[in-house]
């Protein structure tokens, strides 16, 4: 596998770590990473060995579930090529979820990429929203 890659997407205020694709699956510091490790309690959506859901507990919307996947990497910025296959992975996560819910007729997922949009914890997430009327556009 080679050297090991130092990561190069956390804050310069915080110490380097080793990043997900060096072997990295979790960040312990994570919000999301706790959570799919038990640490932090969630009310548990979905899971399969990739991706893990749960509901947003700032609800913006009737379904507001959070789909993550369980390796960790802070967003949709740093993902690269080899990263498409997971994040695709957690749409179908939403669209199963969505028909699950019933909201298949209207529904969105959402990533948000970086401070200015919005993100508040770096671990990739998609967010599924539903079950009511979303205006466009949005923000």
């Amino acid at each position: 596998m080679g050297q090991p890659l130092r990561c190069r997407v956390h804050p310069a205020d915080k110490p380097l770590r080793l990043c997900y694709r060096s072997g990295m699956t979790s960040d312990p510091n994570c919000l999301f990473c706790r959570i799919i490790r038990g640490e932090i309690p969630s009310k548990k959506i979905y899971e399969d060995e990739h991706v893990f859901a749960f509901d947003d507990i700032n609800a913006q919307a009737p379904t507001h579930v959070l789909v993550i996947p369980k390796r960790h990497f802070p967003g949709l910025k740093e993902a690269e090529r080899s990263d498409a296959e997971i994040i695709g992975r957690c749409h179908l996560a939403a669209a199963m979820i969505a028909r699950q819910r019933k909201i298949e007729n209207g529904y969105r997922t959402v990533v948000n990429v970086g401070p200015g949009a919005g993100q508040s914890v770096f671990h990739l997430h998609v967010h599924l929203l539903g079950g009511r009327q979303l205006s466009w556009p949005p923000g």
